[in-house]
């Protein structure tokens, strides 16, 4: 990379198929506690001339949306090097969906994080839960700490507005795609001008077909960007300079590959003026290193991971599982050479 606020990375010419395939473990790490309805997490790894990369798309995603996570494992693990400006990176802790009694202890898994993200709209919870998880979230990190919610679009307009009216005296850095779709926020944005509380928008940059409508339709404050969902660090580039908002880059529940992958992103970014998203290692009760990429006083590494042949084997997948992540490598690959 040429200059850390360069978008035009070269382009990661595809290795061989057999050279993905041959390579690849498939792991499943048990979660702490459930985040997002995920008790599991599912991953597959391999090392390209770069080192350790990951392909980690939901299981529910479609080849047309894990193309992209393949791409982004190509580049990093056999794409150019990479300058990072910086060394580590500033995180947020991540509040699942939990009842205040189990704040304190989840939030002890981030030492010295300034900012908790708090998981909100969960099906089958009420505003009420909402709000005791919030408060629980402030009174945590004090009066000088910072506190997001993150509805991952669960709310109707009407919903967000009286959500953020009645959390908004809590403290909010911002609320995190409160609503599903990009008109919707442009709305909801309009509406609750007067509250001071900034929308971001995550879902509607890495799940959609135009992630720059976003800002175009000017229904965000700031941008949630991810390095796998969105193809990889030269695309997450490209967007974030032709968007012109503040972003913050996060993960998606990666193993500490992935997260390595979220961290180069952010160390190669010109400016962050928010928290990043990159600590949810510490969500996993296993990982595929002796050295995790877990928060230490309030930040993580920006590192290569070295990864462990021993804990890939403990916590290798069933064969029936292997062959289904490797069919989904081979339907992502086959869209990648259209």
């Amino acid at each position: 990379m040429t200059t850390p606020a360069d978008p035009l990375l070269p382009r990661t010419e595809l290795p061989p198929l057999d050279d993905l395939l041959s390579g690849a473990h498939v792991v499943q790490l048990p979660l702490r506690t459930s985040f997002r309805g995920i008790d599991v997490r599912e991953a597959l790894l391999v090392e390209g001339p770069r080192g350790w990369t990951e392909f980690s798309p939901f299981v529910e995603y479609g080849p047309e949306e894990a193309a992209a996570w393949l791409a982004a494992a190509v580049e990093f693990g056999w794409g150019p090097a990479l300058s990072p400006r910086t060394s580590r990176v500033a995180v947020n802790a991540t509040l699942p969906a939990v009842g205040p009694g189990e704040v304190a202890g989840v939030l002890a898994r981030f030492p010295g994080c300034r900012t908790v993200k708090v998981k909100v709209a969960e099906r089958g919870q009420s505003l009420a839960d909402d709000v005791a998880r919030v408060a629980a979230a402030r009174e945590h990190v004090g009066p000088e700490g910072r506190v997001r919610v993150d509805a991952n679009g669960g709310w109707t307009v009407d919903r967000a507005e009286e959500a953020l009216r009645t959390l908004a005296p809590l403290g909010l850095e911002y609320a995190e795609q409160p609503c599903a779709t990009v008109p919707e926020l442009a709305e909801l944005r309009r509406r609750t001008a007067d509250l001071g509380v900034p929308i971001a928008a995550d879902e509607s940059v890495r799940k959609a077909a135009d992630p720059l409508a976003v800002a175009r339709a000017g229904a965000a404050d700031l941008l949630v960007v991810k390095a796998q969902p969105l193809g990889g660090i030269r695309t997450a580039l490209r967007i974030v300079s032709e968007a012109g908002l503040p972003v913050v880059v996060s993960s998606a529940l990666d193993t500490s590959v992935g997260l390595s992958m979220g961290a180069y992103l952010a160390a190669v970014l010109p400016d962050l003026p928010h928290d990043c998203g990159l600590g949810t290692a510490a969500l996993l009760a296993a990982d595929v290193t002796r050295e995790p990429l877990v928060p230490a006083e309030g930040a993580i590494d920006v590192r290569r991971v070295d990864v462990d042949v021993d804990l890939l084997r403990a916590h290798a997948a069933p064969d029936d599982r292997r062959e289904w992540w490797l069919g989904r490598v081979r339907a992502s690959y086959g869209l990648l050479t259209r």
